[in-house]
């Protein structure tokens, strides 16, 4: 198949190194210039996509995702009956669904796709992808996910995959500041944190999330995995859209200014387990 991937970052290029593995002829592109071994390499968004049947993204950001589809140079102008579009990127779920409305107004299909399973789950093509979109659509490209992951969920329709996704990293960052804060606490009385970590693997407390963030944790090896910037970044993704739902995200609202202080302490690059030295210094 002709895909075109655009976004070569933490998470894009192995997915699309996975995709080249496994068969597919391959063109991306990136913001700064990067290249894939087995890929073909492209100037701009719409050259990537101009003969492509998929078009998969994985960016920063909502407004990252809006200058690929439709800024100059994007996406939009080469679109065409019969291609796809996979966002799979964490991004505004009532984005999701407007980009949606133009990227079909041109006869095309949208996909919001994000995933979960970090860096390693993405050179291991071991991803979980969350999806939102029209189910013969999804089944479709089913072949395509399993190349990259080890499960593909349906969430939905348009958007119900970004709204799942932003909903599980915010258990993910609240997960890790109740373990953030006890390593603080149990720390001060004297408690060794491999320890603690032995304790929370042998009980009901133990979690994917303090599994896969320990061990990094006890060598305070904060090389990012999920840099913690892209974590704030969905961090005000989630406030953002409670606050359009109505809902509150008390928590949630105090984990952010950690943040804030993590960044401001020099952190933002690295991976938001760097959040724990922010903590012991409150």
């Amino acid at each position: 198949m002709k895909i075109a991937y655009l976004g070569l970052g933490i998470m894009g290029r192995p997915m699309a190194v996975n995709l080249v593995k496994a068969g597919h002829e391959v063109t991306v592109w990136n913001r700064t210039a990067k290249s894939v071994e087995g890929a073909k390499t492209a100037a701009t968004p719409a050259e990537a996509a101009k003969d492509a049947e998929v078009v998969w993204m994985c960016v920063a950001d909502t407004k990252a995702v809006e200058t690929v589809l439709f800024g100059a140079g994007g996406v939009e102008s080469v679109l065409r009956p019969g291609v796809t579009v996979i966002d799979s990127s964490t991004i505004a779920p009532k984005a999701t669904v407007e980009f949606a409305k133009r990227v079909r107004a041109k006869g095309a299909e949208f996909v919001d796709a994000p995933v979960t399973g970090s860096k390693v789950g993405a050179e291991n093509a071991q991803l979980l992808f969350i999806v939102g979109g029209p189910e013969k659509t999804v089944e479709a490209l089913d072949p395509l996910f399993r190349a990259l992951g080890k499960k593909v969920i349906r969430v939905g329709e348009t958007g119900a995959g970004e709204s799942a996704k932003i909903g599980m990293n915010l258990m993910i960052a609240s997960i890790f500041e109740g373990f953030a804060e006890a390593l603080a606490l149990t720390g001060k009385l004297g408690v060794k944190p491999e320890i603690l970590v032995e304790l929370i693997e042998n009980s009901m407390i133990r979690s994917g999330v303090t599994d896969y963030k320990s061990k990094f944790v006890l060598k305070q090896d904060w090389s990012a995995n999920f840099p913690l910037r892209l974590m704030l970044k969905d961090i005000h993704l989630m406030l953002d859209t409670a606050k359009d739902e109505g809902v509150k995200l008390p928590a949630l609202t105090e984990i952010e200014k950690v943040y804030q202080k993590a960044v401001a302490a020099g952190h933002a690059d690295d991976d938001f387990a760097s959040t724990v030295e922010t903590v012991r210094g409150l």
